[in-house]
């Protein structure tokens, strides 16, 4: 059985129509999202109605909850974006003649995190699913990666930074630029983060998902027309023009 998963879309419909295209010519057989499908993005109802359309399973990120509830923690110009995106799906929900069809509710009705067999799946982390970072530098503070771990089943698959990579528990991160083909699943614990469709910060600007074998994982990269987006999010001035620029650098 082949699993895609993906998450971070963050509005960007250009790369998530991408990925799906490619997921398709992929056959994958299942496919997760592991949340902030909405933020920064000039597309959120369009991006989450094709999450609802497309995924199986479906967990919140802490950017989908605020643009459910007040945003917390977040810099200016993410908060004038949250801000923005709730606007957005209150308009579509406004409009809608079928109350189930509304993306609001469908956000509200995410779970947090969801388990299969020993493989965890989450927004942040094991020990906080919703908006703990965990960075490839912190491979360097242990006690923090210990803790974490002692969460993990086996397996945890995992978003939040846009930078994709796997985390052993003897506190290394294998970047997929270190893999020479497939990532083959060890004995021992590991944390992997899938990176981000809509918003890769690993300086690879295009958008990335995992496909999950039977013991084996691949990193998959997408091109997509960025420049739509940018033009897109440059055209909206409740997006900050930072959120366009930052697509064409992959930070």
């Amino acid at each position: 059985m082949k699993i895609g998963i993906l998450g971070d879309i963050h509005g960007n419909l250009e790369a998530l129509s991408a990925v799906l295209e490619d997921i398709d010519r992929q056959k994958v057989d299942a496919l997760y999202c592991l949340g902030d499908v909405v933020g920064y993005g000039p597309n959120p109802c369009e991006c989450l109605s094709l999450v609802r359309q497309r995924c199986q399973r479906v967990i919140l990120g802490n950017h989908d909850q605020g643009a459910l509830f007040d945003p917390e923690g977040f810099n200016i110009g993410a908060e004038r974006a949250i801000r923005w995106t709730r606007d957005q799906l209150e308009r579509h929900d406004q409009r809608l003649r079928h109350p189930d069809d509304s993306l609001s509710d469908f956000l509200g009705e995410l779970p947090r995190s969801f388990k299969e067999d020993d493989i965890l799946f989450v927004h942040g982390s094991a020990r906080r699913p919703l908006d703990e970072y965990v960075f490839p530098e912190d491979i360097y503070n242990e006690r923090k990666i210990q803790k974490i771990f002692s969460m993990v089943p086996q397996y945890c698959f995992q978003g939040h930074t846009h930078v994709p990579g796997v985390f052993t528990s003897d506190c290394r991160f294998i970047r997929p630029t270190d893999l020479a083909g497939s990532y083959e699943f060890p004995d021992e614990k590991i944390m992997v983060n899938v990176g981000s469709v809509g918003q890769p910060r690993d300086t690879d600007p295009r958008a990335c998902y995992t496909i999950l074998g039977e013991k084996t994982l691949d990193f998959v990269r997408v091109e997509y027309p960025l420049q739509e987006t940018i033009d897109k999010i440059y055209a909206i001035p409740e997006l900050d023009n930072f959120l366009a620029d930052r697509l064409k650098k992959g930070q």
